[in-house]
């Protein structure tokens, strides 16, 4: 049986939940984790790195002297990558494709490995909402505070958007927020606690529980 506190604003312990052990009690397998991680960060990897070749930069059309007669080595283009100016030689191409296929169930599986590890080190804290009244980044640093995540580097993972709450922590550079149901293990590994509210729990419990499979 997993267990998870719940807290309010005010950093006092309201009521417990019982979450499912197939998304926070998982065994960690540190190879599957990579697996996902690798996959992630090579698919948001973009080509940007880009020279042109002697068929791309401008210029060299005419044939700059005649073949013979002339008493140099012959040439047909000013634009060959031995001159100046030229075309580029096994340079970098924009045409590379740098992603990684990871299937769904592994990418998955890892997400819940990583959930589980940060239950075990106690790096998650469930708050039932936030009740802001204004936009003030000095009051939401109060909460923190209360919940004794002040200063540090979290994850806020909301289950709907609320405008006031991502204005209260626009201003926070060691606050990042992504919604419940678009968790990733990159980030979840980047920014080490994590700060989810009730219903944000209740949304992840709903899309990451793993479906049984029915039998032919």
């Amino acid at each position: 049986m997993v267990m998870l506190k719940i807290y309010n604003q005010n950093g006092e312990v309201v009521k417990e939940k019982q979450v499912p052990e197939s998304i926070f009690g998982v065994v960690v397998k540190p190879v599957v984790v990579k697996q996902a991680v690798v996959a992630q960060q090579a698919n948001q990897r973009a080509s940007i790195a880009h020279t042109k070749d002697r068929s791309e930069v401008s210029g060299g059309g005419k044939k700059p002297w005649k073949q013979k007669g002339t008493g140099r080595a012959r040439h047909g283009s000013t634009r060959s990558p031995i001159w100046r100016h030229g075309g580029v030689t096994f340079g970098p191409r924009n045409t590379v494709n740098w992603s990684v296929k990871i299937n769904t169930k592994a990418r998955q599986a890892a997400l819940r490995m990583v959930l589980s590890d940060k239950l075990t080190q106690g790096l998650i804290t469930v708050v039932e909402g936030f009740t802001m009244t204004d936009y003030k980044t000095k009051n939401f640093k109060n909460i923190l505070a209360a919940l004794k995540l002040d200063g540090k580097k979290l994850m806020i993972s909301l289950g709907k958007k609320d405008a006031k709450v991502l204005q209260a922590i626009a201003n926070l550079p060691k606050v990042y927020p992504l919604a419940a149901d678009s968790l990733n293990v990159v980030d979840l590994l980047k920014y080490p606690q994590w700060l989810v509210t009730a219903e944000g729990l209740e949304t992840i419990i709903k899309q990451y529980v793993p479906k049984k499979v029915k039998k032919a």
